[in-house]
């Protein structure tokens, strides 16, 4: 991997973003990259959570300047191909069922908005600056406008508009962002929720990612048989049991050894 550097430790994948001379911006390799190691990390049943950083004093800044100089020769087509690779790698992204954090420094503009947007919790560090900065541009946050508006309220519809730029506090009130921490800290932050999804079944927390997901998509059909199938699915599974018993006998599930 060229532009991402991807590590394991104690059944957690991090994911850091690594292009810090252009302020980690994507450009079309580190889309591909990152592409790739959501579609690998999605079939990693033994992972309990992932965490999404950023290297050196920016988390993300948008797109690359350099690399969206390029795509002023684009024909529609090209750009075509090109928004459906970013669609790709967000929509890869969202379908992970291991639970994603974030934590987020610096400046978060542009795409970068779409990769915290499908984050199950963001940790923003105090003087993060945020933008959605297309339309600055004459362009449109539109790859990201659905991952967006899965999460944020709708009071971010004004900062999509108008391209303002906003901070972390502001960030908390659109839902973008679940908590801040002083500057440089957000990796001691993050800590007590990786700690509390490692105390969980593994299984069932895929599972309940999973569910969210299918309710979201139902668009307002009745949930019951998902949610009924679900719950006896997972009462008889052996992880389910294997809980059960372990709570009526007052001691640790396996899944914590």
């Amino acid at each position: 991997m060229n532009t991402i550097i991807v590590s394991e430790l104690d059944h957690v994948a991090t994911i850091k973003l690594n292009r810090q001379d252009v302020r980690n911006a994507f450009n079309a390799e580190m889309i591909q990259e990152l592409t790739t190691v959501f579609k690998t990390l999605k079939s990693r049943n033994d992972l309990k959570a992932i965490t999404l950083t950023g290297e050196g004093k920016v988390f993300c800044a948008g797109a690359d300047l350099n690399w969206m100089s390029s795509m002023v020769n684009y024909s529609f087509e090209d750009n075509i191909r090109d928004a459906q690779a970013l669609y790709e790698m967000f929509e890869a992204q969202r379908q992970l069922d291991t639970p994603m954090l974030a934590i987020v420094q610096g400046a978060v503009y542009g795409g970068a908005l779409g990769l915290i947007a499908n984050c199950d919790y963001v940790i923003a560090e105090q003087n993060t600056s945020f933008c959605f900065s297309e339309v600055k541009l004459g362009i449109s946050p539109a790859v990201i406008s659905s991952f967006v508006l899965e999460k944020a309220n709708t009071s971010v519809h004004h900062f999509m508009l108008s391209g303002a730029v906003f901070n972390e506090d502001k960030a908390k009130e659109l839902n973008l962002v679940h908590e801040v921490s002083p500057k440089n800290q957000g990796h001691i932050f993050i800590q007590k929720h990786l700690h509390a999804y490692k105390d969980c079944g593994p299984n069932a927390v895929r599972k309940t990612k999973q569910l969210l997901r299918d309710l979201r998509a139902l668009g307002g059909k009745s949930p019951a048989t998902l949610t009924t199938n679900l719950i006896a699915e997972l009462r008889t599974s052996a992880e389910g049991q294997e809980g059960l018993k372990s709570f009526l006998e007052k001691r640790s599930p396996n899944w914590k050894a």
